[in-house]
């Protein structure tokens, strides 16, 4: 069996594995793809990606210098692993906005925000070195974009959720107890019953307007774009 596969089988049989922080992904219905490290409840302050139209994050870039510094790396790996360039990009601006001493307080490290685990089974020996961790990070990708059938909504939600936790959703990004809690307070606020007396969906989209993404909740399913059930 080659190196490579034997490395699948051992990932596979480690899952669930973790990158770091949550990353929430939103498609608007545009096609606009919305990256952040936290659920966005309130019209949020978005940064483009630099070489991509079509991905916007909620953290920006430390500098021009630092993105232009590792992108032979982003072109490399992404190349090799069969990955889109501009979705590497929009995964360390939205990690670590290409800072390669970022650490989380959960001790995700580098540009890619490798928990250790994660980095040990994926072969990174030194995970703040900018060329062994984008390595480690687009491998990881790859794995999960195979595991996921291509669907880069799944596989940043499994990123750094987890596996488990799309899969347990019946392979959707999974609900966030916090959205849910502000659905439920901002409707009692407004005199309605609660959510659960009433048996409504409720859907969460978002909405790039003037340079921001603005969350939007609706009880009628979203034609186009991704969307979050946020309670039923």
């Amino acid at each position: 069996m080659s190196r490579a596969l034997l490395l699948t089988a051992f990932l596979m049989a480690a899952w669930p594995l973790e990158a770091g922080a949550q990353i929430h992904a939103w498609r608007d219905a545009n096609g606009a793809v919305v990256l952040s490290d936290h659920p966005i409840n309130e019209p949020t302050v978005i940064h483009p990606v630099p070489g991509s139209s079509q991905y916007v994050t909620t953290t920006a870039i430390e500098s021009d210098d630092a993105r232009e510094r590792y992108e032979p790396l982003v072109l490399e790996h992404a190349n090799r692993h069969g990955l889109r360039p501009e979705l590497v990009r929009a995964v360390i601006q939205v990690e670590s906005g290409y800072n390669t001493r970022a650490r989380s307080p959960k001790g995700a490290m580098g540009l890619m925000q490798l928990m250790p685990e994660t980095a040990r089974l994926l072969g990174v020996q030194r995970p703040y070195d900018p060329a062994e961790n984008i390595g480690g990070g687009t491998r990881y990708l790859r794995l999960l974009l195979d595991k996921y059938k291509g669907d880069e909504l799944l596989a940043l939600a499994a990123y750094n959720a987890g596996s488990t936790a799309v899969d347990r959703h019946g392979k959707r990004v999974p609900p966030y107890r916090e959205t849910q809690d502000y659905v439920r307070k901002v409707q009692l606020s407004a005199g309605d019953a609660p959510v659960s007396r009433r048996k409504l969906i409720i859907y969460k989209t978002l909405e790039i307007l003037d340079g921001r993404a603005v969350p939007r909740y609706s009880s009628e399913k979203p034609s186009s774009g991704s969307f979050e059930i946020v309670a039923r």
